[in-house]
C-alpha cells in the first residue's frame, strides 16, 4: 500500500479551484511515469523503402515530417521483399498482442520507478483507440501480471489522441475518493495495427505519423506525505462540433478494414481553439499563460505542433519535449504526451512551486488540458 489515509476535502478536481488555497496534499499528485515502444523502429527513409514508394508527394510527407524515427511492427514480408496486405482479423491480433505487451511493460516500469507492487494497484484504467477487444486491456492486464481480483477497473476506447487526459480524469476523480490508495492509467496504442496502405494521399498521411507506444502513469492522493510528484488542480475540455469529422477512424468498403482520417484543416482547428480552452483552465486561479513554466504537448504532427505554439505565444523551447518525443518516435497517440512528461521529469529543471500544463487533441474534435503545480 502507498502511503496512509488522509482526510481531504470533496471538491471536484473539474471545478475551478485556487491553486494557492488548494493544499497540494488534498489533490492527487502524478507519482511517476513508466514507456514502452515495440522492439523494432524505422527511419522514415527505411519505410519508404520497405514498401517502394516512389510517389514525390507521398515522399515529401514522410521526408518533411519532424520525425526521424518509429517503433512499429510492418506487415510480414514476401518472397520478393514485399509486404503482405493484413486483413482485419490479422490487425485485431496484433492489437490485443502488441498493446497487452507493451502495456505491461509500460505498468511495471511505472511502479518500479516508485518503489511498488502489482499488488499495491487498486484502481486501474486503461486507454486504447487502435482496435476493439472484449474483455478490454483492463482485464487482461489484470489476467496477465496478476493484478489483484478486487482491483476497480475501465476501459476508455475510441476517443483518440486526447483520450489519455480523459482517462486521466477518472482517475484522478477514483484517487481523490480514494486517498492513499495507488490509481494507475495505461495508454497503449499498437498504431500498426491501424494501417491500411493504398496508395492514397488520405493513408498516406496517416501511415507517416503513427507509432507503437504505451505509458503507464501512477497517482495518489494524501497518504504518505513524504511522496513526491505534481498535484493535478485541475481539468478543462473544450469540443469543436463543427469538427467532429476532421479525424475519424471509420471503416472503408474498398479495403475491407479500418481507416484513420486526418482532415488537413486539423492543425489550424485545433490551434485556432487552443486559447479558448487555456483561458478556461486558468480561469479562476490567479494565473496566466505566463505563469506556465513547463508545457507538455500532445506530438500529434508537426503542423499541430506550430499552430499551438503560434496560437499560445509559446517558443521552442516550450515545447522542445513534445518535439523531441515526435522526432524519436513518431505519434503515439493517447499515450504522447506522457512520453513528453517523461522526459520533462527527466531532465532535473521542475522546481517546487512551479506551474504546468498538459494539453492533448483529438477526435471530436477536442481539445483537453489539466493544470499542474510541482
Amino acid at each position: 500500500m502507498i502511503g496512509t489515509s488522509l482526510p481531504v476535502r470533496r471538491d471536484s478536481i473539474s471545478e475551478t479551484a485556487d491553486p494557492e488555497n488548494s493544499p497540494a496534499r488534498e489533490k492527487p499528485r502524478i507519482l511517476g511515469v513508466g514507456t514502452a515502444v515495440m522492439p523494432t523502429s524505422y527511419s522514415q527513409q527505411e519505410l519508404l523503402e520497405t514498401f517502394r514508394i516512389e510517389d514525390p508527394r507521398v515522399r515529401s510527407v514522410f521526408l518533411n515530417s519532424a520525425i526521424e524515427r518509429r517503433s512499429l511492427q510492418l506487415p510480414p514480408e514476401l518472397p520478393d521483399g514485399t509486404r503482405r496486405q493484413e486483413t482485419q482479423g490479422e490487425l485485431l491480433s496484433k492489437h490485443r498482442g502488441n498493446g497487452l505487451e507493451m502495456g505491461a511493460r509500460a505498468l511495471q516500469e511505472c511502479l518500479k520507478g516508485i518503489g511498488a507492487d502489482i499488488d499495491d494497484v487498486r484502481y486501474l484504467t486503461c486507454v486504447t483507440s487502435t482496435g476493439f477487444l472484449t474483455p478490454g486491456f483492463s482485464a487482461l492486464l489484470i489476467k496477465e501480471l496478476g493484478l489483484r481480483t478486487d482491483t476497480s477497473r475501465l476501459d476508455v476506447v475510441g476517443m483518440g489522441c486526447n483520450a489519455g487526459l480523459n482517462g486521466l480524469n477518472a482517475v484522478a476523480g477514483w484517487s481523490t475518493a480514494h486517498p492513499g490508495e495507488l490509481a494507475v492509467m495505461v495508454c497503449s496504442e499498437a498504431c500498426s495495427a491501424a494501417y491500411v496502405f493504398d496508395g492514397t494521399m488520405r493513408t498516406s498521411v496517416v501511415n507517416s505519423l503513427f507509432g507503437d507506444g504505451a505509458a503507464a502513469v501512477a497517482l495518489t492522493t494524501g497518504g504518505d506525505s513524504t511522496a513526491q510528484g505534481p498535484s493535478l488542480l485541475k481539468f478543462s475540455s473544450h469540443i469543436i462540433p463543427e469538427a467532429a469529422g476532421a479525424m475519424r477512424y471509420d471503416w472503408d468498403d474498398d479495403q475491407g478494414k479500418f481507416s484513420f482520417f486526418l482532415d488537413r484543416d486539423v492543425p489550424y482547428v485545433v490551434g485556432a481553439n487552443a486559447e479558448t480552452v487555456i483561458g478556461r483552465l486558468l480561469n479562476g486561479t490567479g494565473l496566466g499563460p505566463r505563469d506556465i513554466d513547463h508545457w507538455v504537448v500532445h506530438s500529434g504532427g508537426k503542423k499541430v505542433i506550430d499552430s499551438v505554439m503560434v496560437n499560445l505565444g509559446l517558443t521552442r523551447h516550450d515545447v522542445r519535449h513534445t518535439t523531441d518525443v515526435l522526432r524519436d518516435h513518431g505519434n503515439l497517440s493517447s499515450g504522447s504526451f506522457l512520453f513528453s512528461y517523461e522526459r520533462l521529469m527527466e531532465s532535473g529543471i521542475v522546481r517546487p512551486g512551479e506551474y504546468g500544463v498538459l494539453m492533448t487533441m483529438g477526435p471530436g474534435s477536442t481539445i483537453e488540458t489539466a493544470l499542474l503545480r510541482y
